[in-house]
């Protein structure tokens, strides 16, 4: 299956609208705009005026979830009572009230469709079946993964793999526990990988694992870690125990320094087509086994020799 990475990918209008400025920012333009707000109220006493406390309160919700929106709520109240000689002599009339309410239920309101959009955001980047990234998500962060190694030098490393014989457990046992077979390694993928890897299922039973930072070697040695943890997992499937050894993959290995500036986008493809590549031909080796792809094979001969000797 080909990966296709456009430069116009949605995903990033996702990334851009769910990234949320550090703490102190918020905090820092929050109290800011609640204290310009109480001075104007103090200086006008005018409804227009106090209906600014609204902007901060929202912004806290959306930044800071219930919590944060309940906490600048109930700051604008103490600031509109003390802005206000007739609440600071507790003078409450029906306005007051009203205004007071609108400023908790402004806070709460904000922050529940906050958490709701964070939440329909995360789906629409997540696949279903494993709880990793979607082909959307993933190439996003491809070509940013590959536009900051650009910038820095640094190099990123490309691992495809698959499930192996997965059509004989379909066929032996049902589709329900050849697709539990691939939650399973889904699964195992996410829990073996590190905070700055980004793994995606693209395919029926293919996944994708993008490597910041990680050169050959350390590419090698995520790799060779995923395929002993799915091979000694002795899975459940379709409410059956099967014996460990039961789940392999087999995995392609590619790996890119930067040299010059080139597309990240057409980079991030040659990637994974050379670790594409190399997983076909772990799969002609006899599968549950690693492949680096013929770019990276010149500066790694120890490890084929290793590799060899112990029948992978």
């Amino acid at each position: 299956m080909r990966l296709i990475v456009s430069g116009g990918d949605p995903g990033a209008r996702t990334k851009r609208i769910m990234s949320s400025p550090p703490a102190s920012v918020g905090v820092a333009i929050i109290v800011l705009l609640l204290l310009v707000i109480a001075w104007l109220d103090y200086a006008t006493s005018t409804a227009p005026v106090q209906h600014l406390y609204y902007v901060p309160i929202v912004l806290a919700a959306i930044i800071f979830d219930y919590w944060g929106g309940l906490a600048c709520a109930m700051t604008a109240i103490v600031f509109y009572h003390l802005a206000n000689q007739h609440l600071r002599a507790l003078n409450y009339g029906e306005s007051d009230y009203l205004q007071v309410s609108l400023f908790l239920t402004v806070g709460v309101v904000t922050a529940r469709l906050a958490r709701d959009r964070r939440a329909m955001q995360m789906l629409a980047g997540t696949d279903d079946l494993t709880g990793l990234h979607n082909l959307r998500s993933f190439e996003f962060n491809l070509v940013a993964t590959v536009r900051r190694a650009q910038a820095r030098g640094t190099p990123v490393s490309m691992l495809v793999l698959d499930v192996d014989r997965l059509k004989i457990i379909n066929d032996a046992h049902g589709h329900i526990a050849g697709a539990e077979a691939v939650r399973k390694v889904g699964h195992i993928i996410g829990h073996g990988l590190d905070g700055s890897a980004v793994a995606c299922r693209y395919g029926g039973d293919e996944f994708a694992i993008l490597l910041s930072e990680s050169d050959a070697l350390a590419s090698l040695a995520t790799a060779e870690r995923l395929r002993k943890a799915v091979e000694s997992h002795a899975p459940v499937l379709a409410g059956r125990r099967f014996p460990a050894g039961t789940l392999t993959i087999s995995v392609g290995i590619a790996d890119y320094l930067p040299e010059v500036p080139r597309d990240p986008a057409l980079v991030g493809e040659e990637l994974f087509r050379a670790a594409d590549h190399a997983l076909y031909q772990a799969k002609r080796d006899g599968r549950n086994r690693l492949r680096l792809s013929a770019s990276t094979t010149t500066v790694m001969p120890q490890f084929h020799a290793e590799a060899e000797r112990s029948g992978r």
